[in-house]
């Protein structure tokens, strides 16, 4: 009777959910090398996908940002998700919420630190190649981004995220991971489609609303709004933006989702053998 009440519910325990993360992440780690690259490419442009839908909406409507700026900041977070959504359902890989999903078998000895640290690394670059392919090719390269009110949106919004202290785009870093890896947490909770597309969509619309920053997501907004014109200099970029919200991101999923649910729920199982 108790499996049967079990199998009725529409969702995981949190135990479990934390469990169902961690195989996705021993999976990916013993993909082959070929996969998992295209896997994380793909990865890359859907978060990029995500990003230029929220420009094009968000962005076509100033009369209603200059009037409710916070509106406007809701209605950009909540297109955005619909990127991190695209990467769960199909499998792609994303290097923020690797840095939760390889923790717990890390933590729990099933994968050495090394392999840790390579696969981050190379979700990373594919997931920025994947970026470039959005912005440079789909969006800019387009002509996107070229006219107004898309043209003023984009290099505002880029030029804001670049013209931080590092501390504070560190930190902001942190935030966004937690909710990204929070996001893909609470899809793991779910036995339906519709149920994953809402635990996702809920932390993330919440990260981008509150303007936390996002080392892939910038891999898209960023250097589209460079192809476009905007007075952004790459080294900027990379030291100013890219280099703390990749640090924070890496704390805030890692340390926030991976080893606090880790420590929750599956360091008993771990110490009990």
């Amino acid at each position: 009777m108790a499996n049967f009440l079990r199998e009725m519910k529409s969702y995981y325990s949190p135990k479990e959910t934390t469990a169902q993360f961690a195989a996705s992440g021993i999976y990916k780690s013993k993909l082959p090398l070929s996969k998992f690259c295209l896997l994380a490419t793909l990865g890359g442009v859907f978060i990029a996908f995500g990003g230029f839908l929220s420009v094009i909406i968000a962005g076509g409507m100033p009369g209603v940002g200059a009037e409710n700026p916070g509106l406007i900041k809701f209605i950009a977070g909540a297109a955005f998700p619909v990127g991190l959504i695209m990467v769960s359902v199909t499998g792609a890989d994303l290097f923020t919420s690797d840095c939760a999903a390889l923790a717990y078998p890390a933590l729990q000895k099933q994968i050495k630190i090394s392999t840790f640290v390579k696969i981050l690394i190379l979700s990373y670059l594919f997931n920025g190649i994947g970026a470039q392919l959005v912005a440079g090719l789909l969006s800019s390269g387009l002509g996107y981004f070229d006219k107004e009110p898309w043209q003023s949106y984009l290099h505002h919004y880029s030029e804001a995220k670049v013209n931080q202290d590092f501390l504070k785009v560190f930190i902001k870093g942190i935030g966004a991971n937690w909710l990204v890896c929070l996001g893909m947490w609470m899809g793991y909770a779910s036995k339906s489609i519709e149920g994953k597309c809402i635990g996702i969509w809920i932390p993330v619309m919440l990260f981008v609303t509150l303007g936390y920053e996002h080392s892939i997501a910038n891999l898209f907004f960023i250097p589209a709004a460079i192809y476009s014109g905007a007075d952004i200099m790459w080294s900027d970029f990379i030291l100013q933006n890219l280099l703390p919200a990749t640090l924070g991101n890496l704390v805030g999923g890692s340390l926030l989702v991976g080893c606090v649910y880790w420590f929750l729920y599956l360091k008993e199982e771990n110490t009990a053998h």
